[in-house]
């Protein structure tokens, strides 16, 4: 697999991030992962907008699906069990929303600030089981960057 040193990657993030407005940083933050990891062909921010659906926030790779309800596919389950969700194969998920034919694996992360969500960070692979345990944590912890460094508006009443 890929050996990324992810420590690197969050202080250079950490540097990049230099506002606190949460559209450069969601853009800043996409075109950083996108760009820097191996093997992707998408990263973008899904928002919270509405009540129990995401709404497409600033991404990198082809167009995307828009609006994914909470009741459906590998971000709608992240932001309802706001949890992190790892799929090697997203062909085996009954309900995956296929924006992208070529994406085969996909990483899903929570944007939770104070119990709530605000969005969800995906990350899309034309590899099988692309995302590791240790990408797993690494993403994680570029979030957690993210979510410091960033006022987050909610968009709809928590």
């Amino acid at each position: 697999m890929h050996s990324v040193d992810y420590a690197l990657l969050n202080r250079q993030l950490e540097a990049l991030l230099d506002t606190r407005d949460w559209l450069t940083n969601s853009a800043q933050t996409c075109a950083f992962i996108y760009h820097t990891l191996e093997e992707l062909n998408w990263v973008g921010v899904y928002l919270q907008r509405q009540p129990n659906q995401l709404s497409l926030g600033p991404f990198q790779g082809k167009p995307a699906c828009h609006p994914i309800p909470f009741n459906k596919g590998v971000c709608g389950a992240a932001a309802r069990l706001q949890a992190t969700q790892r799929v090697d194969d997203v062909h085996a998920i009954a309900d995956h929303i296929a924006c992208d034919a070529d994406s085969r694996s996909e990483l899903v992360v929570p944007i939770v600030i104070d119990g709530h969500l605000w969005g969800v960070l995906d990350l899309d692979s034309p590899q099988h089981a692309r995302f590791s345990q240790e990408d797993q944590s690494g993403i994680e912890a570029l979030v957690a960057t993210f979510i410091r460094q960033t006022d987050l508006p909610f968009f709809i009443n928590q």
